[in-house]
Formats: structure tokens, sequence, C-alpha cells
């Protein structure tokens, strides 16, 4: 099990000098991912957790200087480079997940709430960038930025640190640039990308061609087009996609490179006893626009990334309420869940939600090791 770990984390470059380092930072590695996998939240919970499992940890690693105390889970995880530990989190999920052929990669950021020094000054906050496949749920990768708006630099270093051939990456409008364009094509992948105010001209002809098309009903104009409803707790939902490959009327459309398509999601809610809404969202994709339910299940998957993700970081792992922050080790232990997700989200063996699956492996060592194994 340890030597799993340990396979893909080998080549870390130890932060610390060679003078006073009593533990083995394979063995630090080990005991924070097992920690955060059975619902340890910080660094003193990480201890705590290690020295009730002392002697079970025993039985696997070295620990020559004993258990860490919670300042040296903190002092490591705060130097470690945080681009040397994404190298090895991508080599580990790319051994994981296998190819991403075919698949959906979403690209979002999340912000660390609570990752400022100090309540007057958030300037300091982490910033995340995720490459998420919907498909197996699974993080493939995550780099840090200054801020929101840096996204636009990480997105291209995320793309080299990933193997997204033959992939469809999407991303949200704040990453609708030509040469993001061009860094998932140069990478061999296709790309959806919203498309909003922010890239005002092409928005505004994009939903000029389709909105008036979509009133014309499309004719003379080849196109595709998808519908789906679902709905509960008396909410219906109806989602219609249209999406044609006739770019040539988008007059900036020579402008982004493999510029295939266009395509625009309306959703419809209903819901009883109340209001009815309608929102279209419009994009841009190098697909060639014949398949509406493909481009919809692009879209839609996009979406999910805040549910399987976003929502079980914040909400069964309480990463919006971290206040670790101290060098790297904010980004670093968001990394260490993402890990533990990755493998609670891979684990089929017990039929259970996140939450109960990280109190199962917290009570029971052979269920704890089925998820390491995942």
């Amino acid at each position: 099990m340890a030597d799993s770990i340990l396979e893909h984390f080998a080549d870390l470059p130890d932060p610390r000098g060679a003078r006073g380092k009593l533990h083995r930072l394979g063995d630090v590695l080990t005991i924070a991912i097992c920690a955060v996998i059975c619902g340890a939240d910080g660094w003193v919970a990480v201890e705590h957790f290690a020295r009730a499992k002392e002697q079970w940890f025993g039985t696997f690693l070295d620990l020559p200087g004993g258990i860490p105390g919670h300042d040296t889970f903190g002092r490591v995880f705060a130097a470690i480079d945080p681009d040397a530990f994404e190298r090895c989190f991508a080599g580990w999920t790319k051994a994981l997940g296998g190819s991403s052929r075919g698949k959906l990669v979403a690209i979002d950021g999340k912000s660390l709430r609570r990752s400022f020094a100090h309540a007057w000054d958030k300037s300091g906050m982490a910033h995340l960038v995720s490459a998420f496949v919907s498909d197996n749920r699974l993080v493939l990768g995550q780099l840090a930025v200054d801020a929101k708006a840096n996204e636009i630099v990480a997105i291209p270093r995320l793309l080299a640190l990933l193997d997204p051939t033959g992939a469809t990456v999407s991303i949200d409008a704040i990453g609708c640039q030509k040469g993001i364009a061009r860094s998932i094509l140069d990478a061999g992948a296709n790309y959806v990308l919203a498309v909003k105010e922010n890239q005002k001209t092409l928005h505004a002809q994009v939903k000029k061609l389709l909105d008036e098309a979509i009133l014309e009903k499309f004719h003379g104009m080849a196109h595709a087009a998808f519908e789906g409803t679902d709905g509960d707790h008396g909410r219906v939902e109806t989602r219609r996609a249209w999406c044609t490959g006739e770019v040539q009327w988008v007059k900036c459309g020579g402008q982004w490179p493999g510029l295939a398509s266009v395509g625009v999601v309306e959703c419809v809610r209903e819901v009883i006893g109340g209001p009815t809404s309608t929102e279209r969202r419009y994009y841009i994709s190098s697909l060639d626009g014949t398949d509406a339910e493909a481009f919809a299940a692009a879209v839609r998957g996009h979406w999910g990334v805040e549910n399987p993700l976003h929502w079980s970081l914040d909400v069964t792992f309480g990463e919006d309420d971290s206040r670790v922050r101290k060098g790297h080790a904010a980004q670093n232990l968001s990394r260490l869940r993402r890990i533990a997700l990755n493998q609670l989200q891979r684990d089929k063996t017990l039929k259970a939600g996140i939450q109960t699956k990280r109190q199962r492996a917290g009570w029971d060592h052979a269920y704890l090791l089925k998820v390491l194994a995942s």
C-alpha cells in the first residue's frame, strides 16, 4: 500500500535540509494522505489520527523518528514545491484513470475562501484551477494562481502537465481566449468554450446568429438539435441544444484557432406553483457541429463539476473553512483532499456517500487499504 503511494511521489524533492531530519518524506506523505481520506481537516487532526494508528502504521512504515508532530506536517507541506507535487499527482492520476481520449475534461477555478492571513486583507486567498473528468469523477490535476483573473495564465500550464489527447476540454467564459483555444488544439484535444460579455464582439455575433436561427427554425441552415428533460422536487428543467458548423456567418470567427461550430443551450425551468425562467448560454467549439447530443453532454458535463468536485470539497472536506495558509500549505493540503476524493470516488466496494466512506476508512483498516488500492 505504501509502495503504491511512494512509487508516484518518489521523485518529489524533499525541501528539508539533511541535518535534523527525523522523519522520512515518504512517511509524512503516506500518513497525511491516509489521514485526509479518513476525515482529518488540518495538521493537528493529522497528528492525532497518526498517533491513534501508530501501531498500524508501524507495520508498513519505518517511522525512524516516530509519529511527526503537527508542526512538522505544517512545515513540510508549507515548503514542498507545489509544482513538483502537482507533477507527481498528475502522474498518479494518469495511472489511475488511463487515457482521457473520448472523455470530457472540465477545467474550472475555485477559491479557498478562508486561506487569507488577515480578515481585512483577502488578497492572499489561494485560488486553484482544476481539471476534472466527469465521466469517472477523477481530478486530473490542479494549479494555484494569485487571483481568479490569472486562470488565463494557469490553464495552458495545466494542459502542459496533462495528456488530454483525444479529449474534449470545456472551460467557462474566463477561458474563452484565442491563446487557450490554440493550447488545447496543440495538446491534441478539442474545445467547447463558453462565450459571454468578456468577449463582446464574439458574444454579440454568436448570439445574433443563433437567436435568429432559432426564430427562423434554422431555415436553409445545416444544424443539429437535441432536447432533454428532467426534474424532481416540483421542478422540471427542459434543455434544448442547437449547434451548427456554418461559422462563416460569425465575422470574427476567422480569428479563433480551429473554430468549427457554434452552439447554444436553452434551459427552461418550471416550478410547480412558481415562476418559469428561460436562459440561453452560447458556446464556440472545434467540434464539427453535427452532434447536438454530444455538444449538450459536454455543456452539462462542465456544469456537473460543481457537485461532484466543488460541492464535495466544500461540504464533505470543509475546504472553504480551512484556515491552513502558511507558505504552500493551502494548495498542498487542497491537493491531498483531491487525492483523497479521487480514491474515495474510485472505490466501488462500499455503496455509500463520500462522508460515510471517510468514516468507514477511519474505523476499518481493511477498507482503508481498499480505498488506497482503488
